[in-house]
C-alpha cells in the first residue's frame, strides 16, 4: 500500500478485507456500473450528511463521480426497511467504501430518532447534549452531535419544540448554531472548592458575565445547598441567571425524600400519576431514588416557598427517551435536560446495510431483498 495516498491507505486499512479482494477481482475482470440501495431495519430520522460528504470527498479525490439519490430529506422520518438512498457509480470505485459510509449513517439515524422523540415528548423543555464523554472517540462525538441537531430540528418543525439549545464542547457546537459549548461546573470543582456555595462563588468571580448552573448533589444536601447559593447570590437568582442542577445518583433519595414523602409530593402535584398503570421502572422514575419526578417537584416547591421562583431547574442522570416520556406524563417542572442518553442503547439497531440492486442498469438483488428495487425498475 506504499504507493497509495494517505487517504487511500486509510480507506484500505479500515474497510473490510473482502471488499478489497472484490476490488482486485473487478479490476482484473472488468468494471460495471452498479446501484447500491441503503436501508435500515427500524424506523429512524434520516441523517445523511456525514455519509454524503464522505462519498463526495472520495469521489473528488479519485476523479470519479458517484450519483447519490437521497430518498428523503434530512430530518425526515423513515420506516423500517425503506430505502434511504441509492448510490450509483463504478463498482471498482464503490466496493471498498461500503464499510466506511455505513459507519457514518446508521448510528446517527438512530440517535436522531431518540433525540426527536425526547424533544417531542417534552416540547417546552430545552435540551443540552452532554454525550461526548460517552462516545468512542471524536468521530463518534461528531456523529452524535450532528444527530442531536437533526432530531431537534425535526421536533422544532413538527411540534414547535424548544429542542436542543447546544452541546458541551466547542468542536461540534456549530451543529447547533453556536460558537462554543455550554456548561458551568463538574462535581470535581465542588470537591476542589470544599462547598457548593464556594464553587458557585468561584465560578461567578471568574466568569462574572455568564449565567450559572450549580450542581447541588455533591454533599447529599440538594435543597439545603441550593437555597444557600440562592440566598448568597440573590441578585443572580432574582435576575433569572441562576439554575440548580439535580444529578443525584440512583443509590439514594434526594435530601428530604423517602418512599412515603416521594408519594406525597407527587400526590400534591399530580394525584392521578401513580394511579395509572406503571411498570417498576416507571415507578422508580416517578417516586424512586435519584432524579425522580418527585425529586424535581420537591426542589421546585423548596425554591418557590423560599421566594426563588425565577431559579431554573436543570436535570441530568439517565434522561433518555423512556424517562423523558414518563416525566412528560406528569408535567415535571424541568427547564433543561442535560442528556447523553439519546445515544443508541442497542447497537444492533444502528446497523445500516447496503445491497447492490443493479449491474449496468439491469436489476438484480439477492433473494429476500427485492423490496429494495427501485419502483421504476
Amino acid at each position: 500500500m506504499k504507493h497509495l495516498s494517505p487517504s487511500e491507505r486509510a480507506i484500505a486499512r479500515r474497510t473490510d478485507h473482502y471488499f478489497r479482494r472484490s476490488k482486485a477481482i473487478v479490476k482484473r475482470f472488468g468494471d460495471k456500473t452498479v446501484t447500491y440501495a441503503v436501508f435500515m431495519r427500524r424506523p429512524v430520522i434520516f441523517c445523511p450528511r456525514l455519509m454524503s460528504e464522505f462519498l463526495e470527498t472520495v469521489a473528488a479525490e479519485r476523479g470519479v463521480e458517484f450519483k447519490l439519490d437521497l430518498c428523503f430529506a434530512e430530518g425526515d422520518w423513515v420506516g423500517a426497511g425503506e430505502p434511504l438512498a441509492y448510490i450509483t457509480g463504478s463498482l471498482y470505485q464503490l466496493v471498498d467504501l461500503e464499510t466506511l459510509y455505513l459507519q457514518k449513517l446508521g448510528a446517527a439515524c438512530v440517535a436522531a430518532y431518540n433525540a426527536y422523540s425526547m424533544c417531542c415528548d417534552m416540547p417546552n423543555v430545552a435540551f443540552l447534549a452532554m454525550d461526548a464523554r460517552h462516545c468512542a472517540g471524536a468521530e463518534m462525538a461528531e456523529m452524535m452531535a450532528y444527530a442531536a441537531s437533526v432530531g431537534s430540528a425535526a421536533a422544532k418543525r413538527d411540534v414547535q419544540a424548544v429542542g436542543f439549545i447546544g452541546n458541551a464542547n466547542d468542536e461540534t457546537a456549530h451543529y447547533f448554531g453556536n460558537e462554543g459549548g455550554f456548561g458551568t461546573m463538574p462535581h470535581a470543582l465542588i470537591g476542589y472548592a470544599g462547598s457548593t456555595l464556594r464553587a458557585a462563588q468561584m465560578f461567578a468571580e471568574t466568569f462574572p458575565d455568564d449565567p450559572l448552573t450549580v450542581l447541588v448533589d455533591y454533599f447529599g444536601r440538594e435543597v439545603t445547598d441550593a437555597l444557600e447559593v440562592c440566598r448568597e447570590m440573590r441578585d443572580m437568582a432574582e435576575a433569572g441567571r441562576l439554575s440548580v442542577r439535580l444529578d443525584t445518583h440512583g443509590g439514594r433519595y434526594v435530601e428530604g425524600l423517602d418512599p412515603a414523602r416521594s408519594y406525597a409530593v407527587l400526590e400534591r402535584h399530580q394525584p392521578r400519576a401513580i394511579r395509572q398503570y406503571r411498570s417498576e421502572k416507571e415507578l422508580r422514575w416517578l417516586v424512586g431514588t435519584g432524579v425522580s419526578a418527585a425529586a424535581i417537584y420537591h426542589m421546585r416547591e423548596s425554591l418557590d416557598n423560599a421566594g426563588f421562583e425565577k431559579v431554573r431547574i436543570v436535570v441530568s442522570s439517565g434522561f433518555g427517551p423512556e424517562k423523558c416520556k414518563v416525566m412528560a406524563s406528569v408535567d415535571a417542572p424541568i427547564d433543561l435536560v442535560g442528556t447523553g442518553s439519546y445515544l443508541p442503547e442497542r447497537w444492533s439497531e444502528t446497523y445500516a446495510t447496503a445491497d447492490v440492486i443493479a449491474y449496468d442498469g439491469k436489476p438484480s438483488v439477492k433473494v429476500g431483498r427485492e423490496f429494495l428495487l427501485r419502483r421504476d425498475s
